[in-house]
């Protein structure tokens, strides 16, 4: 590209970029205002590097670089596909956008120990883009892995004991499922196939199949903790604990969406959708999924505090990304794809909202926000406008990749699965759209502490930036969409 002799070097900088911006993070320690705007500039750079890989991938560059060779015929490698890119490119700019906001709410709540927060993100994001460019099982593991130990210091942040116990709970479903049963399926893919390469059309396609192909894909499935499916999801609402800028980027974008992510990997490249849809334990899987949209969606209607109950909107959520993979065909390929999109920007935005909440009105639970819209209109409208954008109605980019997954249960024949999803949406609305109302049309309780004003200006642009965001994910879907479709996108 341009005279370069080897884009690869695009994808090695997307990792190194954040690594050298946490460095710069810890050098400049001492001087709040250097840090953080190494850490934006950090962010800044990166989304550019990310750019530049997806017009070169648009133009037919093959990105593949090869780190090492730990194992005669496992190799570290990334190889950048359009669907690693659309992750890529979700993190990476919503990275700069959390970092906007985190400079308004980190000082406005008095957080201490700010350098390692802006640290452990910058390392977590680097992880980030090794999962989204991964170019077999085992280099999307490694860097799951590596993920998964970063964002530990970000959920324990608080120091408190019950963010220790958070962080304790986070650490072991995430280590114990993808060392316990993830890394077993990789082992037995590499024992079937000879070779962890991602493969539009799968590996072990007529290399192995039966109940021996159905345990595999069962391992992956429970294996890949950060999808969340039900039992294994207890870690995420355990995570909560962490700042709410945490919450909204590394759990309503890079950890939760690294875990569906990699289902999709796994369904579209290690198996092949042909011997997917002859798996009777994708059916079971199916209804694990479906078990998962709407029982996290029944407890979300139970949580008072706000962050457990969009928490839990969360865990339901990737689980329509779990179930598209598992349809396997074209549309709910694609309706997954850009769900890890749609689905960000909606939820982060409720995350952020969240924040500002505590930071200006220092309320936390849902009971408590009677009569806040009045003294905190943006931020609530922007609640409003990201709830109904997880819903699914238009004009916000939710109700296409919902509607994608639906059109893929429809092909698959799965009328039953279309009916679940229907009544998720409608859980949806009862457990999300009540808070908004309340604020606006509620009055204030007696006694309510006046003088409550919106949270500093950068969380307020940081809000408005992805509440925009919904809506542009409707009116401009189509480079998304024709991305997924690209060269080796949705017809693996």
């Amino acid at each position: 590209m341009n005279g370069l002799p080897d884009p690869g070097w695009l994808a090695a900088a997307a990792i190194a970029t954040p690594l050298a911006g946490a460095v710069g993070i810890l050098l400049a320690r001492r001087r709040p205002n250097v840090r953080e705007g190494v850490s934006l500039a950090s962010g800044i750079v990166l989304f550019c590097v990310v750019a530049l890989a997806a017009a070169a991938l648009e133009a037919g560059e093959r990105i593949r670089l090869t780190l090492a060779e730990p194992l005669t015929g496992l190799p570290l490698s990334l190889d950048v596909e359009p669907l690693g890119m659309l992750f890529a490119l979700v993190a990476s700019g919503l990275w700069v956008v959390t970092t906007v906001y985190s400079i308004g709410y980190m000082r406005a709540h008095r957080e201490s120990d700010q350098t390692r927060f802006y640290a452990f993100f910058a390392i977590s994001i680097a992880s980030t883009m090794g999962v989204a460019f991964a170019g077999n099982m085992l280099t999307l593991f490694v860097f799951y892995e590596a993920l998964t130990l970063a964002t530990f210091p970000l959920v324990a942040h608080a120091g408190t004991p019950e963010a220790r116990r958070g962080a304790r709970t986070y650490l072991g479903v995430l280590l114990g499922t993808s060392i316990g049963l993830q890394l077993l399926a990789i082992a037995g893919t590499y024992a079937v196939a000879g070779t962890l390469d991602f493969t539009p059309g799968g590996v072990i396609d007529g290399e192995v199949g039966g109940v021996a192909a159905g345990a595999l894909l069962a391992l992956y499935v429970f294996g890949v903790g950060k999808a969340a499916i039900m039992p294994f999801h207890r870690w995420l609402p355990a995570a909560m604990v962490a700042p709410t800028p945490v919450s909204a980027l590394l759990h309503a974008v890079a950890v939760v969406k690294a875990g569906a992510f990699a289902i999709l990997k796994v369904a579209a490249f290690i198996f092949g959708f042909d011997l997917l849809r002859d798996l009777a334990m994708t059916d079971a899987l199916l209804w694990c999924a479906a078990f998962t949209i709407v029982a996290a969606s029944l407890v979300a209607m139970t949580k008072d505090n706000l962050k457990a109950r969009l928490a839990y909107s969360t865990v339901s959520q990737l689980s329509y990304i779990v179930l598209a993979a598992l349809l396997a065909g074209q549309a709910g390929f694609l309706g997954g794809g850009l769900h890890i999109a749609t689905h960000a920007f909606g939820k982060i935005t409720l995350f952020f909202c969240a924040g500002a909440i505590l930071v200006a009105a220092h309320k936390t639970e849902v009971s408590q926000l009677d009569g806040l819209g009045r003294a905190m209109p943006v931020t609530m409208t922007a609640f409003a406008i990201g709830a109904l954008s997880i819903v699914g109605l238009p004009p916000l980019g939710g109700i296409l990749s919902k509607w994608l997954i639906v059109e893929g249960a429809i092909e698959a024949d799965r009328a039953v699965l279309v009916a679940v999803l229907g009544l998720s949406t409608l859980l949806n609305i009862v457990y999300l759209l009540p808070i908004p109302v309340r604020a606006f049309l509620r009055a204030p309780p007696e006694g309510a502490a006046p003088g409550v004003r919106e949270a500093p200006l950068p969380c307020l642009a940081a809000i408005a930036f992805t509440t925009l965001g919904c809506f542009a994910l409707f009116l401009f879907s189509d480079p998304l969409i024709g991305l997924l479709e690209g060269p080796s996108g949705a017809s693996p």
